[in-house]
């Protein structure tokens, strides 16, 4: 914080006092967290699965959230062009594994996102991995596009209730370091956690 030199000549030890004491008041709010509403986080879900994009959206906005949380719902990008559009703290691509066309939405979208998300702002999740039988896209093929993006992927069959709601919780933690609302822990830290402890390398596939 910098004042003019006239400005600092005009305060009584009294009124620096009470500048002080404002500051540390400050400070203390932004270590502690923000009040209700104070912030917002708005994390983007890119895939072709309307309904299990719906159904996951909502089960995240039963979770607690320390910010205003948002979820946007979009079958592909790019995302129409909007001055009044808010900034968006992360993008989740949602791959069915039952459908190549899930794939190839996902493929075409992301030559429209601007590479800083891929610094710890987007990541992929892939539903459909429990019945293996129905499976048109291999496993494989996802890691290895995530790897590409250098991305954090996730498995998970958003069909079931409790996989979908255990997710959630997870995307929503996620959305907070994203959006910078965790002190002490970046989007390059959670990228950095994320794609050492979960997903191989493409050269062991």
């Amino acid at each position: 914080m910098v004042f003019p030199a006239s400005l600092g000549s005009c305060l009584t030890r009294q009124s620096l006092g009470q500048l002080r004491s404002a500051v540390q008041t400050v400070l203390e709010r932004v270590h502690s967290g923000p009040s209700t509403g104070a912030w917002r986080s708005l994390l983007s879900l890119v895939g072709t699965e309307d309904a299990l994009l719906q159904q996951l959206a909502d089960s995240m906005l039963k979770e607690d959230c320390t910010s205003e949380l948002r979820v946007h719902l979009a079958r592909s990008l790019p995302l129409p062009s909007s001055v009044d559009r808010p900034r968006i703290d992360l993008i989740v691509f949602v791959v069915n594994l039952h459908s190549k066309y899930s794939l190839r939405n996902v493929e075409e979208s992301l030559h429209h996102v601007d590479a800083t998300f891929f610094l710890g702002k987007a990541a992929f999740l892939a539903t459909g991995a429990g019945r293996e039988s129905h499976c048109s896209v291999h496993r494989n093929t996802i890691v290895k596009l995530a790897h590409t993006y250098r991305s954090p992927l996730f498995f998970c069959d958003l069909e079931i209730e409790g996989f979908r709601a255990t997710m959630a919780q997870r995307l929503v933690r996620m959305l907070q370091i994203c959006a910078g609302h965790v002190p002490g822990v970046s989007a390059l830290n959670l990228l950095s956690l994320l794609r050492s402890s979960e997903t191989p390398a493409p050269e062991d596939l």
